[in-house]
């Protein structure tokens, strides 16, 4: 597998730093949650490729590699639809993982003529964050409490990337009240069993809202199940894509 880095113009003499596997295969673009980077799918870009996929990974701006530019409003919308456009994808899936679950629906909303499906990974979109969630530490927050015990050099792996990462200009796009009703297309909705943002309750009212969902519940995670149990988390995903 070739992979290749790019430096994706946007507005406001912005860049996107970017990298892509290539290859004729069906493009799933991965969307990283506040607190990484395109660094956070080391677990994702080999499976996805090997199974045919073309795997594109970005940085948001401010975030590990992409330039904010001096543009006064960033629209990460915007800026993915110029990664599409720069890459000629034409129509393709994208997976957001918490933060990156709101730009991704927000898309999906703005062009769904473009998505073939959506995955949100943790995403608990517009719903408010506990106070006593957001004043735990970084690690406590965003890996489950099995994960940290169990795997503590993964743990240090990850905490890695997000020390590299910087932080993502801005907050991702506001969603109206109605967005997941508005959604036609088919969507993937995966939490960790320990998530503290999105809980399995929070995914099962979320669920209800969109017209084509399936939801899984992924055991001994919490919120970035994708990095804390990959082998299940990429069983479910190319189970979706695969239909």
């Amino acid at each position: 597998m070739v992979v290749t880095e790019h430096r994706v113009p946007v507005s406001g003499n912005g860049s996107l730093w970017c990298w892509d596997t290539g290859g004729s295969g069906t493009p799933v673009i991965l969307l990283h949650p506040h607190s990484g980077s395109g660094e956070s799918w080391p677990y994702q870009r080999p499976v996805l490729a090997a199974a045919g996929h073309r795997v594109i990974g970005y940085s948001r701006r401010g975030a590990r590699g992409s330039a904010t530019g001096t543009g006064a409003a960033v629209d990460d919308v915007a800026d993915l639809s110029a990664l599409a456009d720069h890459l000629g994808l034409g129509a393709f899936h994208v997976v957001g993982a918490a933060a990156g679950g709101r730009i991704a629906l927000a898309h999906a909303l703005e062009h769904p003529g473009w998505l073939l499906g959506l995955t949100l990974s943790g995403s608990a979109l517009d719903l408010p964050v506990p106070d006593a969630v957001a004043r735990l530490p970084v690690e406590s927050r965003e890996l489950g409490p099995a994960y940290r015990a169990g795997n503590p050099d993964g743990a240090a792996a990850w905490l890695a990337i997000h020390a590299r990462a910087g932080s993502a200009t801005g907050p991702p796009p506001p969603l109206p009240p109605e967005a997941p009703e508005a959604l036609t297309l088919p969507v993937l909705l995966i939490t960790g069993d320990a998530d503290p943002y999105c809980p399995p309750s929070r995914l099962h009212r979320l669920a209800r809202r969109f017209g084509r969902a399936r939801s899984h519940v992924v055991p001994g995670a919490g919120h970035n199940p994708h990095w804390e149990q990959p082998e299940l988390w990429n069983r479910l995903l190319l189970r979706f894509l695969s239909g």
